[in-house]
């Protein structure tokens, strides 16, 4: 057997682990959102994930004999990139007030967004089967947040925001890795934020000491490194089979919530989840059987 067919057959395998690595640096990375919103302001702790994201990626995209990342779409990058930051903001506001439980499982509520933006802005068609799956996953939604019962937070609100804001910026870079590759769209899209996320944060700015930098970096290289397993892992399996796998973030988040810092496990936040993960997972089978019949295009 030669190389190429070895590599072709543990293209999968690499595509799992990948994914896995990648869940457990976002899941260790909300940990250490929460514990640096301890310390300074959420909009603080943005600014320092994206800044410290950005040398963290640094090294790895402007090595020596990679390719020069160029790119003429510099005005979809700012309105990607104002989107995204603000989708972050939300995300770490919940993770630093929310149960982790919760705000994990309402940033899974993503892909939902994505299949009805899909629709309005680039004019997808989405069939019956995954409509179902998409009402399921707000039924999931709502199993979570319960509007109008005693265990409402309005915080939750935020949550459901972000991952409002994060399908958005989805969509976005779709249409951005139609021109550029995936290394691009990252390097870009940190450029713009670290000056985009200074702002807010010059409003509540106050001095990180002590322990609250390993936490403040510890958000930028988790992020960065989740950020690029993500995106290799995409690049050599499929979405329908490492959806799944992304999902472990959120045992390990419960798990840790719980052992860190004493969070009650919430039977409505894991009835929610798994009606959400599970809408989840049949939307990206459907998308991949969906993209298996579709004729590749003409050169």
């Amino acid at each position: 057997m030669n190389a190429t067919a070895t590599a072709s057959r543990l293209a999968p395998l690499r595509a799992a682990l990948l994914m896995f690595g990648s869940a457990m640096a976002f899941g260790l990375m909300a940990i250490a959102i929460r514990y640096a919103t301890a310390y300074v302001p959420t909009q603080e702790v943005a600014f320092f994930r994206n800044a410290f994201g950005l040398l963290a990626l640094l090294p790895m995209l402007l090595r020596p004999g990679h390719a020069p990342l160029r790119t003429q779409q510099l005005p979809r990058y700012l309105v990607r990139s104002a989107i995204g930051l603000a989708s972050m903001l939300c995300a770490f506001w919940a993770l630093g007030h929310l149960p982790l439980s919760q705000a994990i499982s309402l940033s899974y509520s993503t892909p939902l967004f994505v299949t009805i933006a899909a629709v309005l802005w680039l004019g997808e068609t989405v069939r019956a089967r995954r409509w179902a799956a998409v009402i399921a996953g707000f039924i999931g939604v709502l199993v979570i947040v319960r509007p109008g019962s005693h265990g409402f937070q309005a915080g939750s609100l935020i949550a459901v925001a972000a991952a409002m804001l994060s399908a958005l910026v989805s969509i976005q870079i779709k249409q951005l890795t139609r021109i550029d590759g995936p290394d691009t769209v990252v390097l870009y899209t940190y450029v713009f934020w670290v000056p985009l996320s200074l702002v807010p944060a010059l409003f509540v700015w106050t001095w990180p000491t002590g322990i609250a930098w390993l936490w403040l970096v510890a958000t930028g290289v988790l992020g960065t490194v989740g950020q690029l397993l993500w995106t290799r892992a995409l690049r050599l399996g499929e979405l329908s089979a490492l959806t799944p796998i992304s999902f472990t973030q959120l045992p390990l988040v419960v798990a840790l919530g719980w052992l860190l810092f004493d969070e009650p496990l919430d039977r409505w936040t894991l009835l929610g989840a798994a009606i959400i993960l599970a809408a989840n997972a049949y939307i990206a089978h459907r998308e991949a059987v969906l993209a298996r019949r579709t004729p590749p295009k003409a050169p």
